[in-house]
């Protein structure tokens, strides 16, 4: 009896290895010559955007010549040098637009979430007003508003430039400028209302980050 149990056992570990190795095989099974590199390529600008090349070659069928060549460099980074790697370029057709013209492939003016990650974490402007705070689920998710909403002009897709503009302030928010181009009392509450639901102070972020904004510097 005790040697059924010994062997029973052996014969469970033993597929037990087969599936881990089968599973790692699997995970591995990646042939790069075929499909591209592995690891994603992260772009900086014009905004963050992740590219994979296995949606590109495994799945929609392109080979390394289709992109590689007149498109883009066969080196990682080389777009962004040539400061002309834009969404307005894109547009135009050149890079990514080459192809994302909106007949071959959805167009690089919609479907932005496929490519630039939506931020996580609120974005917090010190200007005009210390500790503004605003959250991309609340205006996307939540309010059915697609990315080109705010991002057509309006806001520049890169985190912090609007605070360096010299007219990013409330006044000309009231004249219907960045935020003002929705909150004008219509489309959203005016600007000059509720004034609490932006401009939290930087007690408020801290609660809202789970920092305890009364607790010394040290910890003590």
């Amino acid at each position: 009896m005790m040697k059924i149990i010994f062997i029973a056992s052996g014969i469970t570990l033993l597929a037990g290895s087969f599936l881990l190795v089968s599973n790692a095989a699997a995970t591995d099974d990646y042939d790069v010559k075929a499909f591209g590199p592995k690891s994603p390529i992260v772009w900086t600008k014009p905004a963050k955007t992740s590219f994979e090349h296995r949606p590109h070659t495994d799945v929609a069928g392109l080979e390394c010549k289709a992109c590689h060549g007149e498109i883009f460099a066969m080196q990682r980074g080389v777009a962004q040098k040539t400061g002309k790697f834009t969404m307005a370029s894109l547009a135009d057709g050149m890079f990514c637009g080459a192809c994302h013209d909106g007949k071959r492939a959805f167009a690089s003016d919609t479907k932005c979430a496929a490519c630039h990650k939506i931020p996580d974490d609120p974005i917090v402007w010190t200007k005009p007003v210390k500790a503004v705070v605003f959250f991309h689920e609340t205006h996307g998710e939540k309010s059915d508003l697609k990315c080109v909403s705010c991002h057509d002009g309006t806001f520049p897709m890169q985190v912090g430039v609007a605070e360096k503009s010299s007219n990013f302030t409330m006044k000309s928010i009231y004249e219907g400028r960045y935020c003002g181009a929705c909150h004008d009392g219509d489309t959203a509450f005016a600007a000059n209302t509720r004034c609490n639901t932006c401009h939290i102070g930087r007690k408020g972020y801290d609660r809202l980050m789970g920092r305890d904004p009364y607790a010394e510097k040290d910890g003590h």
